[in-house]
């Protein structure tokens, strides 16, 4: 099923947010639907830098390329504010689009953009962000890779302004809505309200940030049905990274942490070794030797 056909079938689609070829793949093994390339997890992990437009297109379409290369479920790229104007916008769709791309997000912020959870954020003209939109729209080669749209006038102009903006961006051909950082349960809920008849709608989850955080069940209940959690594997991550540090330096040994950790073996595993090992036999010959006809 094509993600466009997913997103139309009346269930809300859950993608966590992938940074790397290893975290699409656990995202992929765990048995989700779909990958969230998200710009802040790679902006985390990879810059060691926060989400404030620090990541260059190039570095994206390395990361989409080597994510598209080891999973197969249907890629959502965070593109950012498309890295220029709507010419630039025609070849990011166009290049994220022949790494495999099946969404690629765009937002109506200047650039450099924020994320969107964070304060100081401004914004360019709806005009201009309309022809952003038709010019993604005309570059895509398949007709099933789809164009989200995103604004973040909620903390810039208020939440009628958003919503006139979403409106209008769907009007100019985005096939997704994404309205950022709604601050309640009421201001979700006006959003699904006046927009879920227009186009299947992206809810954002970030641990800490400005929405109440919501489950699958309860964000499908008020109509949104794309629901990504971008940069929660990171947030996750970095207690275990830094308690496990802290045991090291203080016991000069991982022995008190092995239990919880995945060995070389397991490691290995995940990521295709047996697979590849295999392959490799195949090609050369149990021996190493050229196979004999």
């Amino acid at each position: 099923m094509s993600l466009r056909a997913r997103l139309q079938d009346g269930r809300a689609l859950l993608a966590p947010g992938a940074y790397d070829a290893l975290s699409a793949l656990l995202i992929e093994r765990a048995g989700f639907e779909a990958v969230y390339v998200s710009g802040a997890s790679i902006a985390y992990t990879q810059l060691a830098r926060p989400d404030i437009g620090l990541v260059s297109f190039d570095h994206l379409a390395d990361v989409v390329a080597r994510i598209g290369e080891r999973v197969s479920l249907p890629l959502i790229v965070d593109a950012d504010t498309g890295f220029g104007n709507a010419l630039n916008m025609q070849r990011t769709i166009k290049v994220l689009e022949r790494l495999g791309a099946s969404a690629v997000q765009i937002e109506d912020q200047t650039s450099p953009k924020r994320c969107g959870h964070l304060t100081g954020k401004s914004l360019i003209p709806a005009a201009q962000m309309l022809g952003k939109i038709r010019a993604a729209c005309d570059a895509r080669e398949r007709a099933g890779t789809l164009i989200i749209a995103r604004t973040d006038a909620i903390s810039v102009e208020g939440l009628s302004a958003a919503l006139e903006r979403a409106g209008a961006y769907a009007q100019a051909g985005a096939d997704v809505l994404f309205v950022e950082a709604p601050r309640s349960l009421e201001e979700m809920q006006r959003v699904a309200s006046t927009l879920a008849h227009r186009a299947p709608l992206v809810a954002n989850m970030v641990e800490g940030g400005r929405t109440p955080l919501q489950t699958l069940a309860q964000l499908s209940s008020l109509g949104f049905r794309l629901i990504i959690f971008p940069g929660a594997l990171v947030r996750a991550t970095v207690p275990h990274m830094e308690a496990f540090l802290a045991g090291l330096k203080r016991d000069g040994t991982s022995q008190a942490f092995a239990p919880l950790m995945t060995d070389i073996g397991a490691l290995n595993e995940r990521v295709g070794l047996p697979e590849l090992s295999a392959l490799g036999r195949a090609y050369e010959g149990e021996n190493g030797e050229e196979p004999s006809e």
